[in-house]
């Protein structure tokens, strides 16, 4: 668990990072879908940076339970979206989270980069470290859009991946789209708690460990 053995000063962290993460990826869906034409999300006041417009209850409690959890989804009417539209265009929507994500990852780390910042612990057990709050934004957004981009509906790597294959592939996976997140919650709870396996976490470590190393160094 994320929060497991956490001192207060880790966990506001955690939580600033977390508001920052679901903030920017959420507002990146809905800022793309605009731009490609679709206003629904802004005119459900989902265009903005606010985060209490982006968090989701059961999305948020997965965090704290699984380490891992999702923000409010953004509405995206596919038929609105130009140029492009259909699937390429849901497939832009969807990828804009992770990439904000990663972005954000990217900037956040930038004093680590330079050398600016040396040590990410804690001032106090209660009071969290510049440092400690910049390195765990950058932990979260980055393992933020790799969970983002594992081909899983209802997460967005599924929806690229739609954009991205054959018509007739693509139409025959999304017939499955429905059972997604019964798939996910097992990967998430059930897996790791019946067979002693961490299967999510070995298919995302890989891929984060790879970027954390090319964001930090």
């Amino acid at each position: 668990m994320l929060f497991g053995n956490a001192s207060v000063a880790q966990l506001l962290a955690s939580v600033l990072a977390l508001l920052v993460a679901f903030t920017f990826h959420e507002a990146s869906h809905a800022l793309v879908a605009y731009r490609l034409g679709d206003d629904t999300a802004k005119r459900l006041g989902r265009l903005t940076l606010n985060p209490l417009a982006h968090l989701d209850p059961l999305g948020t409690l997965m965090i704290f339970v699984a380490s891992f959890g999702w923000g409010k989804p953004v509405p995206v009417n596919p038929y609105r979206l130009r140029h492009p539209g259909g699937r390429l265009g849901m497939g832009l929507v969807s990828a804009a989270g992770p990439v904000a994500n990663l972005l954000l990852g990217w900037a956040f780390a930038a004093p680590f980069r330079a050398g600016l910042i040396h040590t990410i612990a804690p001032i106090s057990l209660f009071i969290p470290s510049l440092g400690q709050v910049l390195y765990t934004i950058v932990i979260l957004n980055v393992f933020l859009a790799v969970f983002n981009l594992l081909p899983i509906p209802p997460l967005d790597g599924f929806k690229v991946a739609i954009a991205l294959l054959p018509q007739q592939t693509a139409y025959s996976l999304s017939r499955f789209e429905q059972y997604g997140p019964l798939l996910l919650l097992g990967l998430v709870l059930f897996v790791p708690y019946l067979f002693r396996v961490d299967l999510l976490g070995a298919l995302m470590h890989p891929l984060a460990n790879v970027f954390l190393g090319l964001f930090l160094r």
